[in-house]
């Protein structure tokens, strides 16, 4: 049986790498010029495209890793250090810089798949963070879990893109930045225990 504290922390952890915050700006930048209806359309594809690619990487990730004879504990140190420069990314607005860098470069008519679903929702974090989820439960329990967690973050991603314009507007650039800043914070922490829990599998620490 899985207990509320991984499902806590699970969540957590999924909602800081997506960042709804940080993702909604750049939806809004990129259908700033379509109907609501488009709008809409747009978000349910990208957010289900990413509920696939992440759900595909939850099942089967952990299998490829050790096909190419990497262990798991050697994934949640890599994915505990990428998690962490993500987390500096953020502190540094970084993250956010290059987001609207792709939103610019990248001008299609539909960017639901990309840039919206890959990599703005299912990138190097977010499917580094779901194959370490699925990995701390064992089997089909530890997988449903992880997607589990995952659908709710994306339904969050979902409702703050069905109502992108009005959060911007409500929070400000301002509002913003400080919400990045604390989310990143936040996953700093997350990524140092990620690679806590690496090392001591490998005997390391204690």
């Amino acid at each position: 049986m899985i207990d509320m504290a991984f499902f806590i922390t699970a969540f957590t952890t999924m909602f800081v790498v997506i960042d709804p915050f940080g993702t909604t700006p750049v939806f809004v930048a990129l259908t700033q010029d379509m109907d609501a209806a488009t709008r809409r359309k747009i978000a349910i594809r990208s957010c289900l495209t990413a509920v696939f690619i992440l759900i595909a990487f939850a099942a089967f990730g952990e299998a490829v890793l050790g096909f190419i004879g990497i262990s798991m504990p050697a994934f949640k140190v890599a994915g505990g250090a990428l998690l962490f420069l993500t987390a500096l990314d953020m502190l540094f607005e970084r993250r956010n810089k290059r987001r609207e860098n792709r939103a610019e470069e990248e001008e299609h008519p539909d960017p639901s798949v990309f840039p919206l679903a890959i990599p703005l929702i299912a990138g190097p974090g977010s499917i580094a963070t779901i194959i370490l989820l699925a990995g701390q439960n064992p089997g089909i329990q530890g997988i449903a879990a992880a997607c589990a967690v995952m659908l709710a973050v994306m339904v969050v991603v979902f409702v703050f893109f069905l109502a992108g314009g009005l959060i911007a507007r409500i929070l400000g650039k301002t509002g913003l930045n400080v919400l990045t800043r604390l989310l990143g914070m936040l996953l700093a922490a997350l990524s140092v225990q990620f690679i806590l829990d690496g090392l001591k599998a490998f005997g390391f620490a204690s």
